[in-house]
């Protein structure tokens, strides 16, 4: 199965780490998050990221996804990279990291990055104002869900990982 590996400003891997323990129940396993603190030695850093990378990688491959595009995090995730086996995205959100970590078991890491890669623009959306005023608190989930579908924005197959 492929891992998947956060690296991140702090504390937001690990809180995002937490939020899918939160969402599916558990904590998923092959994922681990790497905080990177203010003013700590990119190359310390990148040799915890290695060693996080290889700890959650069973040969299936590693994603690792990171916040912010160009700064310290991202610098260290890049270096990570190598093609076929580590694929690094960053503007990490809870919608990518969720579907990464619901769809990952026995796929391809190039078709789980080609899967990802949409489903995680799709996820940036306005909230239509009556939504929320339509929803009534023990229909919400269900009624936002159905609504979600027909506009082809959650499938069927968005569900918790088996592992």
């Amino acid at each position: 199965m492929i891992g998947v590996l956060v690296i991140s400003h702090e504390p937001l891997g690990t809180a995002m780490i937490q939020c899918t323990r939160h969402i599916f129940g558990r904590m998923p396993s092959q994922v681990a998050a790497l905080d990177v603190i203010p003013d700590e030695d990119p190359d310390r850093a990148l040799e915890a990221a290695r060693a996080l990378a290889a700890r959650i990688n069973d040969g299936s491959g590693v994603i690792v996804m990171t916040d912010l595009f160009g700064a310290t995090p991202s610098r260290i995730a890049a270096q990570l990279g190598e093609p076929g086996r580590v694929v690094v995205l960053a503007g990490l959100n809870l919608p990518l990291l969720v579907r990464a970590l619901s769809r990952r078991k026995g796929r391809e890491l190039g078709a789980l990055v080609d899967d990802l890669m949409p489903a995680a623009r799709d996820a940036i959306m306005q909230v239509p104002g009556d939504m929320v005023a339509d929803l009534q608190p023990e229909d919400e989930s269900r009624d936002l869900a159905a609504r979600l579908r027909q506009e082809g924005r959650l499938r069927d197959d968005d569900r918790p990982p088996d592992a």
